[in-house]
């Protein structure tokens, strides 16, 4: 599949009827002042470096892109179709709250070309809901979800792990239902303390323990190979790195890391090898075979993959070697060859699940 270019249009906090515990989109996208002479200029400037030849699309993030005024809706949403009717991007889609979609609003984006909708759900447990204020039941997730797929859209569905009163049970509880509603396509996102927000407060006061890195991981592979084994694509793990969202600017605490995916990518092929259960003696000489990118994801950040992996084995004995004709298997040779089936253990780790 080809590589979509992203042409964003940040909306901030635009429309939004509350702020959620979490929530300081001021700082997460990095805008503080949003201006609608600017989206031209922003699309314009995409558009003079991105390929000709490549997929395009407008994006607008941020805020609760339904809950703007209506006037404002249409007049962002003709410059982006404007620009789609002349073939110059190839879709436009927006990010939005599950309780602000109805067939009203289904029909006038329709009509503005709109491609492809996604919805911040975060969590379907109606506790975790309540204790972020997210100021919408779980009902709500699986009406909207059933109204844009019937209508024709690209549902897309944003979780997010560590909320306050949530859990490991919850996430994955989250992550079968979301399945279960068939979106197109995933985003995953540990929660982080954001500064000025509700949720620093209660992490200032004790009242809420942000994830580990090493939790955040742990779950979010998890929920990675549930998804995968789905055949539901992830296009995001971790928040997208901006010039503030850093420990010594915005972020207050949480699992911020740079290559957060990567983490959970080496965590998956760790997991995925442990149950393998191969019968390897203890000192022996192993070479592990797999291709450029799983290679790279077995010895993982600064070779951490590569210690779990000599505890797991129980040798420091351990090789790593490309073998770009292996797509979905990791061959061990040790005294015996092995071939490990990535997707089929996948299935077999999820089964119990």
């Amino acid at each position: 599949m080809a590589k979509i270019n992203i042409i964003p249009i940040f909306v901030p906090h635009l429309g939004c009827p509350n702020d959620c515990v979490f929530c300081n989109q001021k700082r997460i996208t990095g805008v503080s002042n949003f201006d609608i002479n600017n989206v031209l200029k922003t699309i314009e400037d995409h558009l003079s470096y991105f390929s000709p030849l490549s997929p395009r699309e407008i994006a607008f993030y941020g805020g609760s892109f339904t809950a703007i005024e209506e006037d404002l809706q249409k007049e962002l949403l003709s410059i982006a179709k404007s620009y789609k009717d002349r073939g110059l991007v190839d879709g436009i889609r927006l990010s939005t709250r599950p309780d602000c979609i109805d067939d009203h609003v289904l029909t006038y984006l329709k009509g503005y070309g709109v491609d492809t909708i996604e919805l911040g759900i975060q969590s379907t447990n109606e506790k975790v809901l309540n204790l972020s204020k997210r100021g919408h039941d779980r009902s709500s997730i699986f009406y909207a979800s059933k109204l844009i797929k019937e209508a024709g859209f690209k549902l897309g569905l944003q979780q997010m792990l560590g909320l306050p009163g949530d859990s490991q049970e919850y996430s994955i509880e989250t992550c079968k239902e979301i399945i279960g509603l068939k979106p197109d396509f995933v985003r995953i996102y540990p929660t982080l303390v954001i500064k000025n927000t509700e949720l620093e407060h209660m992490y200032l006061n004790g009242t809420y323990k942000p994830l580990t890195l090493d939790e955040a991981v742990d779950l979010a592979s998890k929920l990675i190979m549930l998804y995968e084994n789905s055949n539901i694509e992830i296009i995001r793990v971790g928040l997208q790195a901006t010039e503030n969202l850093k420990f010594d600017k915005d972020v207050v605490a949480g699992p911020l890391h740079d290559a957060f995916r990567e983490l959970c990518e080496s965590k998956k092929l760790y997991m995925v090898l442990k149950a393998a259960k191969l019968d390897i003696r203890e000192n022996e000489n192993i070479s592990l075979y797999s291709n450029a990118r799983n290679n790279a994801l077995l010895v993982g950040q600064r070779g951490s993959n590569k210690e779990n992996l000599k505890k797991l084995f129980k040798t420091d004995k351990i090789k790593f070697k490309v073998d770009n004709t292996l797509a979905d298997q990791i061959k061990i040779i040790a005294e015996k060859t092995y071939l490990v089936d990535i997707k089929e253990n996948i299935k077999k780790i999820v089964k119990g699940w």
